[in-house]
């Protein structure tokens, strides 16, 4: 049975490195698919409920279904913005569905931006009108990432809760 890995949060909480190190743990033939990808490289959209980029995400995650044992998901991905999104990946995989949401302070997501090679791209300004405190799914249970959790300490926990050896 396929299984799916989503990694929510905000912008600067580790997402992107996390779902990366995953992929590598995984291996060959693990789909990840980063709404940042999809929406500002492939399609050159904006966010929002009404976003191009929500459609493509869909046929990507059906994508990982039909053709990967593991698909990761990563993104801010706003839980109002992507619901349809989530209901897709529910009737899909499951009990196969594996969500956690990146619960840390803005300080620490932008001090962790300023690490990034992207880092002059945007700034506090953006990341503070993104910000969404605690914004969870509703009909997915999700598990948090706290700030004092490393990235081996993320991995190893998910990689865990899937059952991957």
């Amino acid at each position: 049975m396929p299984k799916i890995i989503m990694l929510r949060g905000n912008s600067g909480s580790g997402k992107s490195t996390v779902a990366k190190a995953l992929q590598e743990k995984l291996g060959r033939g693990t789909l990840l698919v980063s709404q940042d990808d999809v929406r500002r490289e492939m399609l050159w959209v904006r966010g929002g409920p009404d976003s191009k980029s929500i459609d493509l995400l869909k046929h990507l995650v059906l994508f990982g279904y039909k053709h990967c044992a593991f698909t990761i998901l990563e993104g801010i991905l706003y839980a109002d913005d992507h619901k349809e999104l989530f209901r897709k990946i529910e009737e899909m995989f499951g009990d196969q569905a594996f969500a956690y949401y990146f619960d840390l302070p803005f300080e620490e997501t932008l001090k962790r931006h300023e690490q990034k090679l992207k880092r002059n791209e945007w700034g506090e300004l953006e990341m503070r009108k993104w910000w969404r405190e605690k914004d969870v799914l509703a009909n997915i249970c999700e598990k948090m990432i706290y700030k004092e959790t490393s990235l081996d300490e993320t991995v190893e926990r998910i990689l865990n809760d899937i059952q991957f050896e």
